[in-house]
């Protein structure tokens, strides 16, 4: 059991840590959750011992192996599985010692111990772990010099999953993975034999994965049973009963200062007063907690939408030059798609964004867009691009250039940034702030698509949740791609899988995708082969290969019926919403300009709705044939 004594810690004048207290049950799965900069980081470097506190002690039971993610990723010659292998270190050093020993005894003994701690197995186990966190058998075998930070860290991650020390810490984890990785570090993690704690802005691991929730909030530490959503549930429950507590304490106060004042002065009742100052000395004031407000995302839509489609890709390839990554594009974006891309790194998910984002040209195929099309682009490399000296005030006034500095202001406080935080230099900004102005920056001028790339990464819990909400009530469509599950279940209402060379629609919920991925990850570690006809004599494996077969061939009749049920659908929905506003009469008094434009586009959505019937027609006949 990890047990945290009184730990007290100052960075500067600024008290992180006042005489917090925790125990960690054995074996347990701990979320630390906590606001941005409130500690978290520290009190993990304190349990490791990289810090020492102002006062307090940690209590870990003797032998303890502690172990996280090395602060700097490995990037020396030695190959990605080399790397993890020696994460282990007392295998490594018997694998040495093994090839040196004379002594029968001691040889033994070695050989012994390797059995024990399954050292003959320990590649396979390397191997598995790697190749779930994105890195295939030939990616194994390279040095790890050949890899990006990025993935790196990857090789970080692994090499400490690898060598299951007994308190297992890890500081945001998924901040480097992608979706795939993260959904299979989900499963590592519900099945990890020893103690986890964990910090994470990840809502899906701390509610899948953790069985308490370790607050970090004014210093103190606060441990709940249950996961996030559970924790949320019981705060919110002791927040009432605090509020409920501190009106009946200051009301008691109120009572007892009231007789102070009214009897101190007389004989006959000096000793009561006195007694009731005494009272009131003692009274410790109940603290109610406080919750700090988290500025809302601003997402302006579009002033004058645009008829659907937005866009059309018709046998679309694209890529770079002569290399093409992605081709057979057959997809087709309406005005109010919520779209979360699918798919491992590598694949083409930021190729496919630059393409509908109008930032890359089609190589070959017919690419259709309304010329008054505005996309905005988010991505966190794009963060670079902010100056560092200037203000996020600075920023905004180069998009209103001719704006009074008044409504500059309020343009900025309206996107995040109050006047206590409008004039900061970038650079002292948190890289959440950051995130949150490069998106202000991005969807400043109401465009029809909002393409984001990784946008919850350095945000908090609680902005990932206002985030969502922005993204809720954008009115335009969305191209999301996240590792984060819990923002594309709340936010996506179609899910595309790119891979293969192509993008194509995602029969399933994430559900299904997670066990889309776990399945794949599985089948690829046991390199499993289809069984050979003769160990099936009875025809059965001549009947699943035709049924696979048959089914592989109505697969793209299915595909085209699934994506004209679509659009059947959202061209519904919209018809049902210019009804709406058309079926009041008002609408025509007020502005008969834009009423008619609304019978215009009412008419364009009709005939669009006519023609997705006809072909979802054609294509049910065409597969009822199949």
């Amino acid at each position: 059991m990890l047990t945290l004594n009184d730990i007290t810690y100052r960075l500067g004048e600024r008290l992180l840590l006042d005489r917090a207290s925790a125990s960690l049950p054995e074996g347990s799965r701990v979320g630390l959750v906590g606001r941005n900069g409130t500690g978290k980081t520290t009190l993990f470097r304190i349990i490791t011992g990289d810090l020492s506190p102002e006062g307090g002690s940690v209590s870990v039971p003797r032998g303890m192996r502690i172990g996280g993610v090395a602060q700097e990723a490995p990037g020396g010659p030695e190959s990605l599985i080399e790397v993890v292998l020696a994460a282990d270190t007392e295998r490594a050093a018997l694998m040495k010692e093994a090839e040196t020993a004379t002594d029968p005894h001691r040889i033994a003994e070695i050989e012994t111990r390797l059995a024990d701690i399954g050292a003959h197995s320990a590649p396979a186990r390397a191997a598995t772990v790697l190749h779930g966190l994105g890195f295939n058998e030939e990616a194994q075998q390279r040095p790890c010099s050949d890899f990006s930070g990025g993935w790196r860290m990857r090789v970080a991650l692994a090499a400490v999953l690898f060598a299951e020390p007994d308190l297992l810490l890890l500081d945001e984890p998924t901040n480097y993975l992608d979706l795939e990785g993260t959904l299979w570090l989900y499963d590592y993690l519900e099945r990890y034999p020893h103690t986890v704690l964990v910090v994470s802005h990840d809502r899906e691991l701390l509610d899948s994965c953790v069985d308490h929730i370790l607050h970090l909030d004014q210093g103190k530490l606060t441990i709940y049973r249950g996961g996030y959503s559970s924790f949320e549930r019981q705060r919110a429950e002791k927040q009432m009963q605090l509020a409920k507590a501190r009106e009946k304490q200051d009301a008691e106060r109120k009572h007892l200062q009231s007789f102070i004042d009214r009897f101190k002065a007389k004989a006959t009742k000096a000793r009561q007063a006195q007694s009731r100052v005494k009272r009131l000395e003692k009274m410790e004031t109940i603290a109610t907690i406080v919750d700090r407000n988290v500025q809302p995302f601003s997402l302006p839509g579009p002033e004058r939408p645009l008829s659907p489609p937005l866009v059309v890709l018709d046998d679309v390839a694209a890529g770079y030059g002569e290399r093409k990554v992605l081709s057979r594009l057959n997809l087709t974006l309406l005005p109010d798609d919520r779209i979360a891309l699918l798919g491992s790194n590598g694949n083409g998910k930021s190729t496919f964004c630059k393409l509908i984002g109008g930032r890359l040209a089609p190589l070959s195929g017919e690419m259709r867009s309304s010329s008054k099309l505005q996309t905005a682009y988010f991505a966190q490399h794009q963060l670079d691009e902010l100056r560092l000296e200037d203000t996020p005030v600075g920023h905004i006034r180069d998009l209103m250039p001719d704006a009074p500095e008044a409504k500059v202001r309020s343009k900025a406080a309206q996107i995040g940034f109050p006047a206590s935080k409008a004039d900061t230099p970038v650079k002292n900004l948190s890289g959440g702030e950051k995130a949150r102005l490069m998106l202000g920056l991005a969807a400043f001028g109401g465009p029809h698509l909002l393409i984001l790339d990784e946008p919850t990464n350095h945000l908090d819990i609680d902005s990932r949740t206002a985030l969502v909400t922005a993204i809720n009530d954008y009115p335009g469509a969305v191209i999301l791609v996240s590792h984060d599950r819990f923002l594309i279940e709340a936010c996506a209402d179609r899910l595309w899988l790119v891979g293969d060379g192509t993008v194509k629609n995602f029969d399933g919920d994430m559900e299904d995708y997670r066990a889309f991925v776990l399945g794949n990850a599985k089948a690829a570690r046991r390199n499993e082969k289809p069984a050979s006809d003769t160990a099936n004599g009875n025809g059965k494996t001549e009947d699943r290969k035709g049924a696979a077969a048959k089914r592989q061939a109505q697969g793209p009749l299915r595909q085209k019926l699934n994506l004209a049920e679509a659009r059947i659908a959202k061209l519904t929905g919209l018809i049902e919403k210019v009804d709406g506003v058309l079926g009041n009469g008002a609408a025509f008094a007020r502005d008969p300009d834009k009423a008619l434009q609304l019978s215009r586009q009412r008419a364009e959505l009709a005939e669009a709705l006519s023609a997705a019937e006809e072909e979802w027609l054609e294509l049910s006949a065409e597969l009822e044939s199949a």
